[in-house]
């Protein structure tokens, strides 16, 4: 009877082992977490779209609004690596409330900037306080959880990470346009202060090691500080100032580059070191920093493409570049539980290669782009493009992470984010640089045709004289002109952005193959970690 109703599908099935449940309480910190690390990625979409709003209320010149971004970034980089050892000193709980409440008292502070020097600094703030939070979850993920579950968690993050770029440059418009551009940051102030009240109250995933506190290299963190901050900077500036042209650029890459080396070698003579670099042993990290690194070329810099070349070519507007870019993250959500499933199933190599196939494969689609593309032509390039980033992400943090010692999780977690986060600086800068440099070109290939002696150049310029003299225009002949000028600048910028995503096409296929370096991500680390 008991045979024939298991069979039958009328009895429940066994429980899962022991080893593979995972505790509701903590699940429930867990994803309050997940939350706070959601509004610290979205609160840089949101304000990057919105840019202009602030500049215009607070009567801040081009170069000074770029600076409310540059230096949240440049903040951010200087905590991220050292988060790790934070954390172990402090504990998860501890060291995760501070960084959300903080995150909450700066932005309350931004909201309340009367001037642009005082947004600046307080956005240095925000940037350096919130930054720990992403790299505390990557880690907690994997060092509070059962293995068995780590590819449903990390296709959830991944989920929180890709969609948040994809829905904040929409976001960001509406909250400015309807209510103002103070409420880009206070929306974070109830949010932060809520996460890290239950996050204190209720955490308890590790316990503090305040010892490590008392060790701490403050003269390698200025190193340290000093290559990463001047880095972004550098990547920042570097397109606008043409590069090594510049001499500040080149001075703050020699000092970059010294502070780096010397950083580095502290460290490796160090007892006590704030960075632990013991992870790059492991050549699963090292693949899956390598990975991470291309998924913010990708990630980052389509997000940024896409919406310039909409507003650029297209002319659409803040709303129509949202509804446009939403198809990605409606295609990564619903390929979320597919990738999960996948990873559990399949080789997490195997299926996160196939996501950055996936995404090349999308990414190449897009460059057969014409200045008359609209939301349908992007449409199934963009469904692919989410399910391949969502495919890449589910089971990479795994692939990077699950198989070191849970000891060197907490730091190796804060070095895998900033290798996405200086990937995605990089892939900015290079792209911004290809559609300076080729857009020139292309404009000088097209000025060729411009020549009274090709037929097809004097009959257009003819017919468009006609339909202007018809029009009643002054000067006809000069306004025909005009007309097919914008018409060969409109054409030579979307040849470069033609160009860039080749550029990102190509990225995405080489870092592919590497997975098969890497080792499968199914056996438990070695114990004595904490």
């Amino acid at each position: 009877m008991t045979t024939a109703a298991a069979a039958d599908g009328l009895t429940p099935p066994p429980p899962a082992p022991a080893a593979d449940r995972i505790d509701p309480k903590k699940l429930a910190i867990f994803l309050t977490m997940v939350v706070g690390m959601f509004m610290a990625v979205l609160d840089i979409q949101i304000v990057a779209a919105s840019l202009a709003d602030i500049q215009a209320g607070l009567a801040a010149s081009a170069d000074q609004i770029s600076w409310v971004q540059t230096s949240y970034l440049i903040a951010e980089v200087m905590m991220i690596p050292i988060s790790g050892y934070l954390t172990r000193s402090l504990s998860t709980r501890v060291m995760f409330s501070i960084s959300a409440a903080g995150f909450a008292i700066s932005s309350l502070a931004c909201g309340l900037s009367t001037s642009m020097e005082m947004l600046i600094v307080m956005r240095a703030i925000q940037g350096f306080i919130g930054g720990a939070m992403i790299p505390t979850v990557f880690a907690t993920s994997i060092t509070a959880f059962p293995r068995s579950r780590a590819m449903q968690i990390s296709a959830g993050i991944g989920l929180i990470v890709t969609l948040a770029p994809t829905i904040g440059p929409t976001l960001g418009g509406w909250i400015s346009q309807s209510l103002s551009w103070h409420w880009l940051f206070f929306v974070n102030v109830a949010p932060g202060f809520m996460i890290a009240s239950v996050v204190w109250l209720y955490a308890d995933f590790d316990k503090p090691d305040l010892d490590r506190l008392k060790r701490f290299d403050f003269f390698g963190f200025l190193l340290m500080a000093v290559a990463l901050g001047l880095t972004e900077y550098i990547l920042e500036e570097g397109p606008g100032e043409d590069w090594f042209a510049d001499r500040w650029i080149t001075i703050f890459t020699i000092i970059a580059l010294g502070a780096g080396l010397a950083f580095f070698f502290r460290q490796r003579r160090s007892d006590h070191p704030i960075v632990e670099f013991a992870a790059y042993r492991n050549i699963n990290f090292v693949v899956g920093s390598i990975a991470a690194a291309t998924l913010g070329v990708a990630l980052f810099g389509l997000v940024y493409v896409l919406p310039l070349f909409l507003a650029r070519i297209e002319g659409y507007n803040a709303l129509q570049i949202g509804e446009t870019l939403f198809v990605t993250g409606g295609a990564m959500f619903l390929t979320a539980p597919f990738a999960a499933t996948l990873s559990r199933k399949f080789d997490p190599r195997l299926v996160s290669a196939s996501g950055l196939v996936l995404l090349a494969g999308a990414t190449h689609a897009l460059t057969g782009v014409t200045a008359e593309w609209g939301y349908w032509n992007l449409f199934w390039p963009q469904v692919a493009r989410g399910a391949g980033l969502m495919l890449t992400m589910a089971p990479l943090n795994v692939i990077a992470l699950g198989t070191l010692e849970p000891a060197l999780v907490p730091g190796a977690s804060g070095l895998y984010n900033l290798a996405r986060n200086l990937g995605g600086a990089f892939g900015l800068a290079i792209i911004n640089t290809i559609l300076t440099d080729r857009t020139a070109f292309h404009t000088r290939v097209l000025a060729d045709f411009y020549n009274t002696g090709r037929p097809a150049f004097t009959e257009r310029l003819a017919a468009i004289t006609a339909h202007f003299q018809a029009e009643g225009v002054a000067n006809p002949d000069l306004a025909a002109l005009q007309v097919l000028a914008n018409f060969g600048r409109r054409e030579a910028a979307t040849l470069a952005f033609a160009d860039v995503f080749i550029v990102i096409t190509v990225v995405c296929l080489i870092t592919a193959p590497l997975f098969i370096l890497a080792s499968p991500p199914d056996r438990q680390p070695a114990p004595g970690g904490h």
